[in-house]
């Protein structure tokens, strides 16, 4: 499918899924390699990054402890920046190794609250695996991606997990907004 229409938008392909496989094949590889003997604990961040977290798991195919937690910050194509805490992290964090699945880091808001209050609660070390990354639109100096599977610029984007208004999270690609420009 090259062009999908959610509503009242239209999107082109952008990243095959093909691709996106390969990007978690290759940060599987470097978590696994960095994580060794630290017994990290994954937080998976909801809803997003659902597909992505259950392809990274597989992937790393070991004994890793996973939670999960849902936060929300967008609605429509833009963010308000105000997080809301929708499901916390449950797991004990003190005294542990945590890294955060994420399915896109762009301007950075949700990771900044939640880095900040999982070290409050005493976490050792707080590390940020995201399957995409627009560094044009990060507002935090102190949110850098520890992996990062791909780098894109700040175009609104659906599919494999990410959603439109709740639409879209299903596609294996990934589809860009169509802009008139």
């Amino acid at each position: 499918m090259e062009v999908i229409r959610l509503k009242d938008k239209e999107f082109k392909l952008f990243i095959p899924e093909k691709d996106i496989r390969a990007a978690i094949g290759r940060m599987a590889g470097e978590i696994r390699r960095d994580a060794e003997h630290t017994n990290p604990l994954f937080v998976g961040i909801l809803n997003g990054a659902f597909m992505f977290i259950a392809d990274l798991m597989h992937c790393l195919n070991g004994p890793y402890e996973l939670t999960f937690a849902r936060y929300a910050s967008y609605s429509g194509t833009r963010t308000g920046g105000v997080i809301h805490e929708i499901m916390p992290v449950r797991t004990p964090v003190e005294g542990r190794h945590l890294i955060l699945l994420e399915d896109i880091i762009d301007t950075g808001h949700t990771m900044h609250y939640l880095t900040g209050k999982l070290k409050k609660e005493g976490a050792l070390e707080v590390k940020l695996a995201t399957l995409l990354f627009k560094p044009d639109a990060l507002q935090y100096s102190d949110v850098a991606p520890d992996y990062v599977g791909l780098s894109i610029p700040n175009d609104f984007i659906v599919g494999y997990g990410l959603d439109y208004d709740g639409l879209g999270r299903a596609y294996g690609d990934i589809y860009k907004l169509v802009t008139n420009e």
